[in-house]
């Protein structure tokens, strides 16, 4: 086997052991340690007492005793409960559940009770020194709504709630154009003592999310950024915490000290609690056992009100989808540290977070996320262009060697040592770099992933049409033999079922047919098993990446196309001619030779 396919051979070898050791990098986690049960409907407000745990039970309403107030943005719809002052109820009308324009619109916070995933957001405050649970506000209390208007954009709500006892809570909710709530908390104190007590906020999720799609290259679960370090763990990570003796439960308890936020987050939207610029508070994550509920808590320091006084603290919530422009503009103007990487841009960060600001504006220009990425490939092929052209005029000049390496393995016979120290010795005085026809095909591997991190995982991909039946480039090829490649009209298999991996759709045929036919820019290995090696992996890598999203493999065909045309241009100018149809012709003279014998 000639250099040229050693390398070729080398870099699919090492691009497979790379996928693999992907999945090598996760193994399974420990046991987790025995918590103890916890009632189905019960949630944990911060400990009252350093020494002591209070439990709050969630409210659970029903439909005679619902008090609501409405959500009204350009973006968002819902509502608020008056039980608990809770956010439990948001929907965003930009976004629908499927690419069907009647399917429901994605609803993000849904109520205990709900017979959607339930997921809220709960503000509150936690009793200190003499101060009793029932004295300050919490999960069950009643608010009245101060006026009778609805949450807009221009008209902020304010909920009042009297203890009976000479202490006054007041809650002011607003709301921006976008996903990002500003709850501003306060207490006037009417006793005739000092109070002390600490605010807070709680993200909630009862139960595992039921669209948790559980794959490694996306991050579902816990986030939190403290003061510049961004901290991820998966739900079954925050099940596997250690058990907290002051918390009762699997916890993870970060100090911190300026700038923070702490939430729970999916693939494309997410809840997550966040503090002022320079505000310190308490991030805790942790997961009620008997209850399954995964929870993240934003909990401020201790504050004493004088008699006659009043305190308040302002804190804020995002609560939407990952949208990289508003989450970069939350980060530059509200000053939320390093927001942006609230989106899993992943190990490769440094080559995603470009790639998809590129394809971002392309997108801006063409308007069409599928002929987007294919004029990405152009660039991206461009800017390796220079070693693709040194990679190229090295294969054409070791072609040119051919003669003289046989004559070399005719001398050296059975002589290994010999062997080499020949071929070194040719290729010094030829300067050739037998290795540098591998270089670009590696250099494709992080990319390749770093593309694939940016489909899967941006929300600007989701839903996103190219032509066609191709309505949403971030899913498998929605295509199949079954409904003849799109132009009947049913559905093809379901991309989990193994049905799809045999009758996979145009896009992985096109796939491995491109990468065939540029393997056949160079002469068939002489030796048989290599051989059938190359024959066969074109077709072997189309049902492996059949199933993955459908613009990952718009790429890859632009890639093979655009690859072939520059390895033909550039061994043309450099007087190698590629014997294309004379290599198609050998290959199946070998297939029939082999189906002979």
């Amino acid at each position: 086997m000639d250099d040229q396919n050693k390398n070729l051979l080398l870099a699919f070898a090492l691009s497979l052991l790379v996928i693999i050791g992907w999945f090598a990098l996760f193994p399974p986690p420990p046991p987790p340690e025995t918590a103890p049960e916890i009632a189905e409907t019960e949630l944990l407000p911060p400990p009252a007492e350093p020494d002591a745990t209070t439990d709050a039970t969630a409210a659970e309403e029903t439909p005679d005793d619902v008090v609501r107030l409405a959500i009204d943005t350009p973006r968002l719809t819902g509502t608020i409960s008056l039980t608990g002052g809770r956010l439990d109820d948001l929907q965003l009308r930009d976004y629908r559940e499927t690419t069907d324009p009647d399917s429901d619109i994605v609803s993000l916070f849904n109520p205990v009770g709900s017979d959607r995933d339930t997921f809220y957001a709960l503000h509150g405050w936690t009793p200190r020194g003499s101060l009793q649970l029932d004295q300050v506000p919490g999960p069950n209390t009643r608010w009245q709504q101060v006026g009778d208007n609805a949450l807009t954009p221009e008209s902020p709500v304010t909920l009042r709630w009297d203890n009976g006892a000479g202490l006054i809570f007041t809650r002011v909710i607003e709301i921006d154009d976008n996903f990002l709530f500003t709850i501003t908390q306060s207490v006037e104190n009417q006793t005739g003592e000092a109070v002390t007590l600490s605010p807070y906020g709680i993200l909630a999720q009862h139960g595992l999310p039921s669209d948790l799609e559980n794959f490694f290259i996306s991050h579902e679960g816990m986030i939190m950024m403290a003061d510049g370090r961004l901290t991820e763990d998966s739900y079954r990570n925050m099940r596997n915490y250690r058990v907290s003796e002051r918390e009762r439960t699997p916890a993870s308890v970060t100090e911190v000290a300026e700038n923070g936020w702490i939430g729970l987050t999916g693939k494309y939207f997410m809840g997550a609690l966040i503090g002022m610029p320079g505000q310190a508070f308490t991030a805790v994550a942790q997961h009620v056992p008997g209850a399954d509920i995964y929870q993240t808590s934003m909990r401020m320091a201790a504050m004493t009100v004088a008699p006659g006084d009043s305190a308040q603290v302002q804190t804020r919530l995002f609560a939407g989808a990952k949208e990289w422009t508003v989450i970069r503009t939350y980060e530059r103007e509200a000053q939320i540290d390093r927001f942006v990487d609230a989106i899993d841009w992943g190990w490769f960060f440094f080559l995603t977070k470009p790639i998809f600001s590129l394809l971002y504006f392309i997108n801006g220009i063409l308007g069409n996320m599928g002929w987007s990425i294919l004029v990405l490939t152009l660039i991206i092929k461009a800017i390796l262009l220079p070693l693709a052209w040194k990679s190229y005029v090295s294969m054409a000049r070791m072609k040119e060697l051919q003669p003289e390496m046989l004559a070399i393995k005719e001398r050296a016979g059975d002589d290994r040592q010999k062997l080499q120290q020949e071929m070194m010795k040719l290729y010094k005085e030829r300067k050739v770099n037998p290795a540098a026809g591998c270089l670009p095909i590696l250099l494709q591997i992080p990319i390749f992933f770093s593309l694939y991190k940016v489909i899967f995982v941006t929300i600007e991909m989701r839903h996103a049409p190219w032509v066609g039946v191709f309505n949403d480039l971030s899913a498998p090829d929605p295509t199949s033999i079954v409904n003849f490649f799109g132009l009947l009209p049913w559905a093809a298999p379901d991309p989990n079922s193994f049905a799809a991996l045999i009758l996979i759709g145009i896009m992985p045929l096109l796939f491995g047919f491109t990468m065939w036919l540029q393997m056949r820019l160079n002469p068939a290995p002489t030796d048989q098993l290599q051989a059938t090696i190359f024959n066969w992996m074109p077709w072997i890598f189309m049902f492996i990446l059949g199933g993955f999203a459908s613009g990952l493999l718009l790429y890859w065909i632009g890639n093979n196309v655009i690859t072939f045309v520059q390895q033909y241009s550039i061994m043309r100018l450099n007087g190698s001619k590629p014997d294309i149809f004379g290599n198609i012709r050998d290959t199946f003279k070998r297939k029939k030779s082999d189906t002979a014998k």
